[in-house]
């Protein structure tokens, strides 16, 4: 799940990612996150159903399912509680990726997810794990 390897093809591999749960505000971490993972060239789809308009001058889209276009990761930052609902939205909508963020573990939902075909990253941070590679 968690091997160097995975995580250097994810990273490697990716180009659009759908962040569900970034913020708006610029000093939550799932902002800086986004950021960080713009301005190394993914592209960034934010979700949160709380905020409309744009977050770093993409689209906020309240759903996964509601992005109308692909996609190849799923970041998460939402609470353990909510993972199953969201491993359940990223498989519907045939994300190939779900990466859990730092400190956010959902055995069950991991697994439903590898079960399902999917790649799992869990309990790590995709900016930290980019900065470990590439700085």
């Amino acid at each position: 799940m968690n091997e160097p390897e995975v995580i250097d093809r994810i990273l490697t591999e990716t180009k659009t990612i759908a962040i569900v749960g970034v913020s708006a505000n610029p000093d939550k971490i799932s902002h800086r996150v986004a950021a960080f993972l713009q301005s190394k060239g993914y592209r960034i789809i934010p979700v949160n159903p709380t905020v409309d308009g744009e977050i770093l001058g993409e689209t906020v889209y309240p759903s996964i399912q509601s992005i109308p276009e692909g996609f190849d990761a799923v970041d998460v930052f939402r609470r353990a509680e909510d993972i199953p609902g969201v491993v359940d939205d990223a498989i519907a909508a045939g994300a190939r990726v779900i990466w859990i963020q730092l400190g956010i573990v959902n055995e069950a939902a991991a697994a439903r997810a590898e079960a399902a075909g999917m790649t799992v990253v869990m309990d790590r941070c995709m900016m930290a794990e980019h900065k470990k590679r590439w700085g």
